[in-house]
């Protein structure tokens, strides 16, 4: 099973099966606060619609097209970092998160995408790393800006959250800028 740890207060854990209730209840405690950027907020009614989440996941997994990690913070279940899927034949993938509103700020995010970027370039050797973000969504934007991904543009009406459509803003790192973005700060 995946599980990673990132550093002394946040591991990785591929989500399993005994997670489901822990991550039901976070969900469902910051339901306004994740439901205005993420689409599959109003769809979670139960700890069943979570399972489904988690066995979703570990198809994913099992299958080698991605994963679904819950992270941790101090061994609680704070947010969840996952996959979309990984294309193979292009040897690339996207990112995607969330984060307990009482979470943010404590470089718990950061830390998190460093550590599957590291992992999707050097262990699973992709060349090309994506994350999207609603172009109004501060918060989630600052993670690949503060990483140093390449602001590539905007993809109109990407989304539709709810009631209307939203932008994606789409940024990119390609493998041999992550070397040199990761030698230059191990330098500094």
């Amino acid at each position: 099973m995946f599980n990673h740890k990132v550093n002394e207060h946040v591991q990785l854990k591929l989500l399993e099966p005994r997670h489901a209730d822990e991550l039901y209840q976070l969900s469902d405690s910051n339901r306004e606060y994740l439901r205005e950027w993420l689409p599959w907020v109003d769809q979670t009614h139960s700890v069943e619609h979570t399972k489904d989440y988690i066995q979703f996941g570990m198809n994913q997994y099992a299958s080698n097209s991605g994963f679904q990690a819950g992270i941790f913070y101090h061994d609680q279940l704070v947010g969840c970092i996952g996959l979309h899927q990984i294309d193979w034949a292009n040897k690339k993938t996207s990112i995607g998160y969330w984060l307990a509103a009482g979470y943010q700020g404590k470089g718990i995010m950061s830390n998190a995408c460093t550590a599957i970027i590291n992992y999707l370039f050097g262990e699973l050797h992709l060349n090309r790393v994506e994350i999207k973000a609603a172009v109004q969504n501060s918060k989630s934007r600052a993670i690949p800006e503060r990483l140093k991904f390449v602001n590539e543009g905007v993809i109109r009406q990407a989304e539709w959250l709810y009631d209307h459509y939203v932008d994606h803003v789409v940024y990119g790192m390609l493998r041999e800028e992550w070397k040199d973005f990761d030698a230059h700060t191990s330098n500094k």
